[in-house]
C-alpha cells in the first residue's frame, strides 16, 4: 500500500504563454512520485480558486467544468481501487495509464486472447478437455472472427472496446446471419463469455460487458419414440441393406442410450463382462470424456451378433459399421416415413428414447439413468423426466381408482 497519496488540479502555463485562458492539469502523486494529465479544459487565471482546485463563479459554464473535474477526481479513485483489486503496483504512472485506457502500453486483442485460450485447451485435450469441447471453442472463435468483419470491418479488436452493445449485436448476428436458434446462440455466447471472464480476471478488462445481458435458455421439449413407435420400427424389415443397417444402429442406441459419436467409436474391447456376469458397455463419452457403464439389453445384444463377422468392423475393431451422421439422419427420415412414424426422426432421438421410454418409464431410478447416460450432473437427466406424461398417467391410475369410491 502507498504511504502517501495526493491529487491536485492546477493551471499550467506554456513557455510561450500569451492567451487569456490557461489549461487545467491534474497531478497525481503517490509516495512522492507524480504523473500529470491534461484535463483538456481551460480557465482564466483570475477565475481559478487555487485552494479549492476549481473555477470560481456560478455560471452554467463554470458549473459544467467543475462537474467534469469532479468526475475526473472520481475516476482517479476508481483507478486506484482497481489497481489494488488486481494486485498491480499502485503508483502514479499506473493510475495515469488506466485513466488513459492503457495497460503499461500493451494492448490486448480479442481474437489473440481467444486463440491463446484455444491453444492451451488443445494441449490439454485428453487430460482436462474432451475433443468435442475444443471443437466448440474453435467454432466459437470462427463465429467471433466473422462477426468482427461483418460489424466492424476489422480483423481483430481491442478488448477494451467490448461493451453491452457488442454482446447484443453479436447475439443478433448469430440469430439473423448464422441462423442459430436461441439456445444455440446462448451456447456460443457462453463460450465467448469464458474468454471475457479470463480478461477480467487478468485485469485487462475493467467492466464485464455481459452485465444486464440475459443468458437464459428456453425450455425445449425433447422428442422420443413411444413404445408403440419403437415396436413398429423393430417389426419393420427393409429389403434395402443400407436402410436395415441404419435401423439396427439406431435401435442399438435406443437400447443403450449412446450418442452417435459414441456408437461410431465404440470398440469391441469396450464390450466386457460386468459385475453381474452379463455383457456391459464400458466406455467414455466423446462429448464430455465422462465414463459410461451400460448393461446390454437383449435387443442390443441381438444387433451386436448381426455384425460379429462384418469385415469392416473386424478391420477397424469396431462394434458396428456406422455411416456418417449426415447419411444416418437422411436415411432415418426415409425409415420414419416407411414405418408411419410422424416425427422428425434424427439420431439423437434414440438417446432420448433410451432415457424415457426404455428406462425412466419402466421405473429405472433417475440416478441410474444419469450414470448410464454419462451425465455429469443429474439436472441434465431431469430434463428427460419432464416429458413422461404416460408415466404420470400410470402412476395416478391407482389414486384415481381410490377416490372414485367416494
Amino acid at each position: 500500500m502507498e504511504t502517501s497519496f495526493g491529487l491536485l488540479f492546477y493551471l499550467k502555463k506554456s513557455n510561450n504563454f500569451r492567451e487569456a485562458e490557461v489549461y487545467i492539469y491534474m497531478r497525481i502523486t503517490v509516495d512522492g512520485h507524480s504523473a500529470e494529465i491534461s484535463t483538456k479544459r481551460k480557465c482564466k487565471p483570475e477565475n481559478w480558486n487555487v485552494a479549492a482546485g476549481r473555477l470560481k463563479g456560478k455560471t452554467d459554464v463554470v458549473k459544467s467544468c467543475n462537474a467534469y473535474l469532479d468526475t475526473l477526481q472520481q475516476k482517479v479513485f476508481e483507478a486506484k481501487r482497481k489497481l489494488i483489486e488486481t494486485d498491480k503496483e499502485l503508483n502514479a504512472e499506473n493510475i495515469k495509464n488506466l485513466l488513459l485506457g492503457k495497460d503499461n502500453g500493451k494492448k490486448y486483442m480479442l481474437l489473440e486472447v481467444f486463440q491463446y485460450h484455444n491453444d492451451q485447451m488443445a494441449a490439454l485435450v485428453g487430460q482436462e478437455y474432451a475433443p468435442g469441447t475444443l471443437e466448440r471453442y474453435k467454432t466459437s472463435y470462427k463465429h467471433t472472427q466473422s462477426f468482427l468483419e461483418w460489424k466492424y470491418k476489422l480483423k481483430d479488436i481491442d478488448i477494451t472496446k467490448l461493451n453491452f452493445e457488442f454482446i447484443s449485436d453479436y447475439e443478433f448476428w448469430l440469430k439473423s446471419v448464422r441462423k442459430c436458434d436461441h439456445n444455440t446462440t446462448m451456447k456460443y455466447l457462453s463460450n465467448f463469455k469464458k474468454i471475457v471472464i479470463r480478461c477480467i480476471k487478468n485485469g485487462w478488462l475493467q467492466k464485464d460487458p455481459f452485465i444486464g445481458f440475459s443468458m437464459a435458455k428456453r425450455e425445449v421439449e425433447r422428442s422420443a419414440l413411444t413404445e408403440y413407435e419403437l415396436e413398429l420400427l423393430q417389426a419393420k424389415k427393409f429389403p434395402i441393406r443400407r436402410l436395415e443397417l441404419v435401423k439396427n444402429i439406431f435401435l442399438f442406441s435406443c437400447y443403450t442410450g449412446l450418442a452417435y459419436a459414441d456408437v461410431q467409436k465404440l470398440k469391441r474391447s469396450e464390450i466386457v463382462i460386468g459385475i453381474d456376469g452379463e455383457k456391459w458397455i464400458f466406455t467414455k463419452r466423446q462429448k464430455t470424456d465422462s465414463p459410461s457403464r451400460i448393461p446390454l439389453l437383449p435387443v442390443a445384444l441381438t444387433i451386436l451378433k448381426l455384425y460379429e463377422d462384418d469385415l469392416q468392423c473386424k478391420f477397424q475393431d469396431k462394434v458396428l459399421p456406422v455411416l456418417s451422421n449426415q447419411k444416418m439422419n437422411s436415411y432415418l427420415k426415409e425409415i420414419a416415413d416407411s414405418c408411419g412414424i410422424n416425427k422428425n426422426l434424427t439420431y439423437h432421438i434414440a438417446r432420448h428414447t433410451f432415457a424415457t421410454t426404455i428406462t425412466l418409464s419402466n421405473g429405472v431410478p433417475i440416478e441410474t439413468v444419469s450414470k448410464m447416460l454419462g451425465h455429469r450432473n443429474i439436472k441434465t437427466t431431469q430434463h428427460y423426466a419432464k416429458i413422461l406424461d404416460r408415466k404420470i398417467s400410470e402412476d395416478m391410475k391407482s389414486l384415481r381408482q381410490k377416490y372414485r369410491q367416494y
